[in-house]
């Protein structure tokens, strides 16, 4: 029951009636140390109290939770240090980290406390030791595996065609080759090579990224921009992709190009996964996400209804017209293809101004010049625009949310020999086996004094006000307006004591 209402407290609107009684809970729990203690019980999320602090954002909560776990080590003058319990913090043992919580929340305020200490100097530890170090060398492995990859698809085996043209359209030169005729010289075992890094690096990829889809679940794993989504579902079709054009290899199976064509996209597009490890680069990535999967999947619908109804119109005018003199609309596929192409204005309207066009062909190109690039481009232009102004306001705290979530990513892949644990054992001090992290403070004197002053310019102002409130409640309401106004000179002596006081204050700052 104590621990229902621990959990029941952190979720209290009322921020410092849940802090005080939080504390009278605790003060009856008898294994306040053991593993018995309410604040270790988990609720069904698995949840405990600190940990649903940060989930839910409380500010308030966590602050006063870490104040009760810190352990003064020494002080001397404006120096101080202190040691912060890490132990529900630190990912490095954690099933259910404290720091993926928070990123993978939905709550904005959670992601504040990312900000607050010790979370902000532990994380700043991690990424700056062993995060940034790791992720760049990652990078950099990662672009010369998509350099081997392409130079494999560049030089693939191919052979001239034997066969004739059926058709004055054709134009194919060169078809693949058989499995048996793919490795016959040096240069054909050097890119086998080449071709079996391909396939184990895939393999690789599925290995690392399938146990964390069942940990976490597929929904939130895809679902998540902070902790990469989107870019999950990219380097799994990409490793698909390749595994697939494998099969095709071995089997003989002509069409190879289709799945390597899908690979080579999706492996460079994967490339802007690692802009996260740049501050300049990281929000833009959150960015480009948000705007592919919510403004260009909404406005897609539309203009796919655009295309299909203005493509039908221009393959029905041109229908009986001659296609060698204007083969942009020649049959259905091609018609779509050139109204796409239309659409975004990459050409120019297509005429051949030697021969008679059907006056029809005006009438349709005019309307939809002025519905597809007038109207549709600038509304899409709009909604990107205040896509990139919401998101360039939290920027800050995208890119932070970025190195928790890529720090923790990095800390779970990689073995404990190559990450050790960041902090101190309390052994060393006599405190147990729980974690603490060092911090160095530094108070400032005239940050206190100032404060001292603002304080006491409230308890003044506040005096004031309860002596003529005091007055109008004792006096009848035959003498309600003369006290009124004593109590407006009593509120505007406040106003100008407060005055004299902000200036005190502003001439010591």
């Amino acid at each position: 029951i104590g621990n229902t209402v621990l959990h029941i407290l952190v979720l209290q609107p009322n921020k410092t009636f849940a802090c005080h009684m939080y504390s009278l809970i605790l003060s009856y729990d008898r294994n306040k140390e053991g593993p018995g203690s309410l604040e270790l019980i988990p609720n069904n999320e698995g949840l405990s109290p600190f940990k649903l602090a940060g989930v839910e954002g409380n500010t308030v909560m966590f602050q006063y939770l870490m104040q009760k776990r810190k352990q003064n080590l020494w002080s001397f003058g404006p120096l101080s240090t202190v040691l912060y319990d890490i132990t529900e913090i630190d990912s490095w043992a954690e099933d259910q980290s404290f720091l993926e919580l928070i990123v993978s929340t939905k709550k904005r305020e959670a992601r504040q406390i990312l900000d607050l200490t010790p979370v902000k100097e532990l994380v700043s530890l991690k990424w700056n030791m062993y995060g940034r170090p790791y992720f760049c060398f990652l990078a950099l492995f990662y672009i010369l595996y998509m350099v081997c990859f392409t130079m494999c698809c560049v030089y693939r085996p191919l052979k001239p065609r034997t066969g004739n043209r059926t058709s004055s359209r054709d134009n194919t030169l060169y078809v693949q080759k058989m499995l048996q005729e793919s490795y016959v010289a040096y240069e054909d075992e050097l890119r086998l090579v080449g071709e079996l890094i391909t396939v184990i690096g895939a393999v690789v990829i599925l290995v690392l990224e399938i146990p964390d889809i069942l940990r976490v679940g597929a929904a939130k794993y895809f679902g998540q921009t902070i902790l990469g989504g989107p870019f999950h579902i990219i380097v799994i079709t990409y490793a698909c992709m390749i595994l697939v054009t494998m099969v095709m290899r071995l089997t003989s199976t002509t069409g190879e190009v289709v799945p390597m064509s899908f690979a080579l996209v999706l492996g460079w597009c994967n490339v802007m996964y690692f802009a996260r490890g740049f501050q300049m680069l990281g929000p833009f990535t959150i960015m480009i996400q948000k705007m592919i999967f919510g403004d260009l999947m909404r406005f897609c619908w539309l203009m796919a209804v655009v295309i299909l109804g203005f493509a039908s119109a221009f393959y029905i005018i041109f229908q009986t017209e001659n296609p060698e003199n204007l083969g942009q609309f020649y049959n259905y596929p091609m018609s779509l293809f050139t109204t796409f192409e239309l659409f975004l204005t990459i050409i120019d309207g297509p005429a051949n101004y030697d021969v008679d066009l059907p006056f029809m062909y005006s009438v349709v190109y005019f309307a939809f010049a002025i519905i597809a690039t007038l109207l549709m481009l600038n509304l899409l232009i709009a909604m990107m625009g205040d896509t990139h102004w919401r998101v360039a306001h939290e920027q800050d705290e995208l890119w932070r949310a970025q190195v928790v979530a890529t720090t923790v990513m990095l800390e779970r892949k990689l073995p404990r020999c190559l990450w050790p644990r960041s902090g101190i054992c309390g052994r060393e001090f006599g405190l147990g086996d729980r974690w603490y992290l060092r911090i160095e403070d530094r108070i400032d004197p005239n940050k206190h004094k100032m404060m001292r002053y603002t304080e006491a310019f409230k308890v003044q102002d506040r005096d004031i006000y309860d002596k003529g409130s005091e007055k109008l409640e004792t006096n009848g309401d035959t003498l309600c307006k003369k006290e009124m106004s004593a109590l407006s000179l009593s509120r505007s002596t406040s106003r100008t004591s407060s005055h004299r006081g902000w200036e005190i204050l502003r001439r010591n700052t």
